[in-house]
């Protein structure tokens, strides 16, 4: 996708040296180096450090194409959940006056926030005696790893173990003219001087925060949710403001001199090119791993070849003993911030010897944080029809109303609930689908369920509170294959 915005207002010489530490490792001079100073990657090392192990963390951000770059603490941080959801909450006050004054200096205050993460993790790290190295990280071989500072200096350091967590960059379709020298991706743009002159996240809150948006879809919407969700958020969306320029093929980007980009696609439907000029276009196209420069084919550590990731066993084991790799940089492994952070303290328990356990990367929970919140737990619609079969699972839906959209008058068309069950039986929960206000609060809580087995018998029996939107759950009891009207009515 293409997020593309027009303004409504202004808003060496080399040198190696030795890093000297007292070696209490035996042969090396350190239990642990993690590659990697993300949510996953600090986690990990803070672990590792409690359990008595000497660790050290690399860390180094090389500028985004526009020259972008942050602290310590990795995407989510940075660029990604933190100043996202931020963004998201100013958007979502824009029209609560009280509440709006504190958020109407909203950029220098996210900015502000995002800083104070990145003193936060240096503070961590130091209270646990982890070393903390802003440097960028290479492997030498299966214990050896070097770093280069920005000076151009080399430092090697020597592990028992190595762990790989670097994570992932936006990436930029660079077949498209002009895409790389016009366009920004989301490392740029919460960090942009002025308001532009994760798709859809970010055309949500941009459209919030009075900036004229138009989101440019090549196939579908959120691709690997539920498609009938996917499609209740972005109607959503398009009542809110957010334009959507459906099956559209991006051609090239020039710059006008006026400053306007020139956008040209192909639409689909009718095969023909298109163009409209714009202030800002943002490449929302995917992520690629941090890799190219780790030297990992060096040492061998196999990658898949089409994604770029590394090829994991389900204990965070590559194909290098002693070299270990996991959150969005592994290959299968959810790109979500928190399962990268148990990923990594249960990796470093391991190591220990503290413990066997693996992590589950089954029914993890996940939001959309888009103007109409998504949640979700479990298996799509599509997942449980293609495993289990469609005479085999039970869906139970509802259409609500919440509280907050009755006295405002709102349309809450696209507040939904959808409960896929497994067919007979105690009916066991396959996945859970809400949208509507704080989506992300309400699964959050629904999905410790799923690591009891829950049951559309145990949902039923479980008493909501009320007046609330995640009572709804608790009281939906209309399958689709019924034919009835599901929708809510009364309390």
């Amino acid at each position: 996708m293409a997020a593309l915005c027009r303004v409504r207002h202004r808003w060496k010489r080399t040198n190696c040296i030795k890093l000297l530490t007292r070696n209490l490792t035996g042969t090396f001079d350190y239990d642990l180096v993690v590659i990697g100073g993300g949510s996953g990657g600090l986690a990990c090392s803070k672990e590792a450090a409690q359990l008595g192990q000497k660790v050290a963390v690399l860390d180094y951000v090389e500028p985004s194409v526009k020259g972008t770059k942050w602290g310590i603490g990795g995407t989510c941080v940075n660029v990604g959940c933190i100043p996202k959801k931020l963004m998201h909450q100013a958007a979502l006050l824009g029209t609560a006056l009280k509440d709006a004054q504190k958020y109407e200096q909203w950029k220098p205050a996210v900015q502000n926030h995002v800083r104070s993460l990145n003193w936060g993790h240096r503070v961590q790290l130091q209270d646990k005696e982890v070393k903390y190295l802003n440097i960028k990280g290479s492997l030498v071989d299966e214990h050896t790893v070097k770093g280069l500072t920005r000076t151009g200096k080399e430092i090697m350091l020597t592990a028992k173990n190595i762990v790989i967590a670097t994570g992932g960059r936006p990436k930029y379709p660079t077949h498209i003219p002009g895409a790389v020298e016009h366009g920004i991706t989301s490392d740029d743009i919460f960090w942009l001087k002025e308001s532009p002159d994760v798709a859809l996240e970010c055309a949500g809150f941009l459209t919030g925060i009075g900036l004229d948006t138009t989101v440019m879809v090549r196939s579908i919407p959120l691709r690997g949710f539920d498609q009938q969700m996917a499609g209740l958020v972005t109607d959503y969306m398009e009542a809110y403001g957010t334009k959507f320029s459906w099956r559209s093929v991006p051609k090239s980007v020039d710059k006008l001199a006026s400053g306007a980009l020139q956008v040209t696609w192909t639409d689909k439907q009718t095969g023909k090119d298109q163009r409209d000029t714009f202030d800002s276009v943002l490449w929302a196209v995917g992520r690629a791993p941090e890799t190219k420069t780790l030297s990992l084919e060096k040492v061998g550590v196999k990658l898949n070849e089409e994604s770029g990731k590394i090829l994991v066993a389900a204990d965070e084991s590559t194909s290098v003993p002693n070299i270990y790799a996991f959150g969005d940089i592994g290959e299968g492994r959810p790109e979500l911030t928190p399962t990268a952070i148990k990923a990594g303290k249960l990796l470093a328990r391991r190591l220990a010897g503290q413990t066997n356990e693996l992590m589950n990367y089954d029914n993890v929970a996940t939001t959309v944080f888009t103007p109409l919140e998504y949640g979700c737990v479990g298996l799509s619609e599509e997942e449980a029809e293609s495993r289990h079969g469609k005479d085999s699972i039970e869906v139970y839906h509802a259409f609500y109303k919440p509280l907050e959209f009755t006295v405002a008058e709102r349309d809450a068309s696209q507040c939904y609930i959808k409960v896929v069950c497994k067919r007979g039986g105690d009916q066991r929960i396959l996945g859970l689908h809400f949208t509507g206000p704080n989506a992300g609060e309400v699964t959050q809580g629904f999905a410790m369920g799923f690591q009891c087995g829950a049951t559309l018998t145990h949902l039923m029996e479980t008493v909501g509170i009320h007046p609330t939107c995640a009572e709804e759950l608790t009281k939906v009891n209309v399958s689709k294959r019924s034919g009835l009207d599901a929708t809510v009515t009364g309390c």
